[in-house]
């Protein structure tokens, strides 16, 4: 088993606490992405289940051992780091074969497992070539295929792809989902890019502040976000917010005025008093044009992007607000130009003064 279970973790430097009491299980080959704006804690965190870090309090296990006074080389991990760390002198084969030059593993076990991995990444034709002659997608490979060959028990990858354009971190995310498919490897995952999130995870844990915000499978995450951070943090183009009221509330839900018009959300009242403020939330994607049942959206629109399939429409509301409407690809929409859009009762979140999602009856 290869389960890594942290309880109330915390990190201090000198006087400043970064992690404030962090409580997490991640299972046996379970993918976990650590995700989260730059400064959150989420590297640090990820640094101290590596034992790059010591832990000020709390209890961290990997594999049902207790690990907080072992170094990183008795833990069982293998780590991915945002540069690749490639010796420049040394070819494919020898790079990924350095970290194994000081176990006990004879020669002939070391090689296969050098050739194991290589065949897994598609490394085998550039065993013999230099860093310097290799891509950067092929780069991070060969730092991935470091790793695998010490086959250790948990694998932590931190912003493995931030170094790479578009196109490649597409790639190798893509690489990286099969590699965790046929290891079947317990994976912990640091990104502060939520599509990355959304696409390797099979269980998110969104980190705010030092603080857990919310852990769930991505779709989770996506349909009941638990608060406004986490509601505006997963989805691109991210979560409109539009503030309201409460005009009324009764077993039927709750009645919100909001923008130009109101609409009953299907949400428990209990809790909902009438003239708090609250703020509706609804995405971009769920967003209809036109005049419809929901809550009516009236503005003009600064910009159109369109992107073929679809477009985005940058709305300016009438009280203010600016959005963001995905259309059909032949969005008639033009800058300067009114627009009435409606977002759907049953598309729309709502939070509390609070910011916490108010749930759903």
């Amino acid at each position: 088993m290869s389960d890594v279970t942290l309880a109330a973790v915390r990190k201090s430097f000198g006087a400043t606490e970064v992690l404030h009491g962090i409580d997490l299980e991640v299972k046996d080959g379970e993918f976990v992405v650590f995700v989260g704006p730059s400064g959150c804690g989420k590297s640090t965190l990820l640094r101290i289940i590596a034992g790059l870090e010591k832990v000020t309090r709390g209890e961290i296990s990997i594999a049902g051992r207790k690990v907080n006074d072992m170094p990183p080389a008795e833990r069982k991990i293998a780590m991915v780091f945002q540069s690749y760390a490639l010796y420049p002198h040394m070819n494919v084969y020898r790079n990924m074969a350095f970290g194994l030059k000081f176990t006990e593993l004879g020669k002939q076990e070391a090689d296969r497992r050098v050739r194991h991995a290589a065949e897994i990444l598609q490394l085998t034709p550039y065993l013999n070539r230099k860093p310097r002659d290799l891509s950067g997608g092929q780069r991070q490979r060969v730092a991935i295929g470091r790793a695998i060959v010490r086959e250790p028990t948990v694998f932590l990858f931190d912003e493995p792809l931030s170094n790479l354009d578009a196109a490649l971190r597409i790639n190798t995310r893509i690489e990286i989902a099969k590699l965790h498919r046929e290891l079947k490897a317990t994976t912990i995952y640091v990104t502060h890019d939520q599509v990355e999130a959304m696409t390797l995870a099979s269980k998110i844990v969104v980190i705010n502040e030092g603080r857990i915000e919310q852990v769930g499978a991505p779709l989770d995450l996506y349909h009941r976000p638990a608060n406004l951070f986490v509601a505006g943090f997963i989805g691109s183009p991210k979560m409109n917010f539009i503030t309201g009221s409460v005009a009324a509330a009764g077993p039927e839900g709750v009645t919100v005025a909001a923008a130009d018009g109101r609409v009953v959300l299907p949400v428990k009242a209990e809790g909902a008093k009438v003239g708090e403020a609250v703020t509706v939330g609804i995405r971009p994607e769920h967003m209809l044009e036109g005049e419809d049942e929901g809550l009516r959206l009236v503005g003009t629109v600064d910009a159109v992007e369109h992107l073929g399939e679809s477009s985005f429409v940058y709305l300016h509301l009438d009280d203010g607000t600016d959005i963001i409407v995905r259309s059909p690809g032949d969005s008639p929409a033009e800058p300067a130009t009114r627009f009435i859009g409606t977002a759907p009762a049953a598309a729309i979140h709502l939070f509390d003064s609070a910011g916490q999602v108010l749930l759903r009856a």
